[in-house]
């Protein structure tokens, strides 16, 4: 292993990409799918955008978010939006993307280094997290090159996926040949662990911890609780322990009427899970509070579930467990 170890550290300091460039250059439609995808405001004089905030990640580092800064004293701080034209900051890694066809410009260093976990077992891989620096804004029209180091491989780890090595990359990302932004990457190469097998009537249990304990209790008695800020009125979802609308730690439990409409929705064919039998659709449901969440659709087949579906509360049993599903109703039935 230690041998292995000096093998891998080798390669820190060498390069992952060389004269990487993006596709295509920064453009608004782009820049309006994107916000819309996350639910924010496009880029304008008042927008607020998407500012500096907090990640998480299962990796050995700190993420990066999206949303605004907390920042010092009781009361939310405005964070400025993107000007026009101008992409919000958190979008620096789409421009480097590439695609459904695959990682496109990787050097012989990062492929060795792939081949070299492969042999040692580590065929698995997950992305963990990412760090993101920015030095200056993206405007549509700018062409985007990037060059991508390996910045560090860790010692061998054992995680819950199973036991591998943390590889971050570095990428210095230019806007029209200025430096424009750092995007460090990290991903984990694993051996996967040996896992019991479920039976084939048996559902992951939910995780259950002291922020969100209310949420189980109420489904338990068949009741959809989401909470809403005492200070500001925010409804949220899920259950956190502060408000990301003011910062208040300051809530109530409501009730939620349980009727939305699909928002978003994905049909699962593989890999197989315990305790669901494949085709089935995962839904995120609006609810009519404003709020989302997802749970499983049922009522109509999956290939006849539409965005904009409108959709009514059940509870199901699963072991012990109650579980809120929604139901799907096609348009006039």
């Amino acid at each position: 292993m230690a041998d292995l170890s000096a093998r891998l550290t080798a390669y820190e300091g060498r390069p992952a990409v060389l004269g990487g460039r993006s596709r295509d250059p920064v453009d608004a439609a782009m820049i309006r799918h994107w916000c819309e995808a996350m639910g924010i405001p496009g880029p304008g004089p008042s927008g607020p955008g998407v500012g500096p905030g907090s990640g998480i990640g299962i990796g050995p580092g700190p993420g990066v978010g999206i949303g605004p800064d907390p920042g010092p004293g009781p009361g939310p701080v405005p964070v400025p939006g993107p000007g026009p034209g101008e992409a919000p900051p958190a979008m620096l890694q789409v421009w480097i993307m590439s695609g459904l066809s695959g990682a496109v410009g990787r050097t012989a260093a990062y492929e060795e280094l792939v081949a070299l976990l492969d042999r040692a077992g580590c065929t698995a891989v997950v992305a963990t997290d990412c760090e993101q620096e920015y030095l200056r804004p993206l405007r549509t029209g700018d062409e985007i090159t990037f060059d991508a180091v390996i910045e560090s491989v860790s010692p061998r780890k054992t995680t819950a996926l199973g036991t591998g090595h943390f590889i971050t990359t570095r990428t210095e990302i230019r806007a029209n040949g200025e430096l424009a932004g750092i995007h460090r990457f990290r991903v984990l190469r694993y051996a996967p662990a040996r896992t019991r097998t479920a039976s084939p009537a048996e559902r992951p249990r939910p995780v259950i911890n002291r922020d969100n304990a209310g949420f189980w209790e109420g489904v338990a008695r068949h009741r959809l609780l989401i909470q809403r800020c005492t200070a500001c009125g925010r409804q949220r979802f899920p259950w956190l322990p502060g408000c990301g609308e003011c910062g208040s730690p300051l809530w109530e439990a409501v009730e939620a009427s349980g009727e939305g409409v699909v928002f978003s929705y994905v049909v699962m064919h593989h890999p197989p899970a315990p305790g669901f039998e494949p085709p089935y659709a995962v839904g995120l449901i609006e609810l009519a509070e404003g709020v989302r969440m997802i749970s499983n659709l049922v009522g109509v087949e999956p290939g006849r579930i539409r965005i904009g579906m409108p959709v009514a509360l059940e509870f199901v049993r699963s072991g012990e467990q109650e579980l809120p599903v929604f139901r799907a109703y096609e348009e006039g039935l």
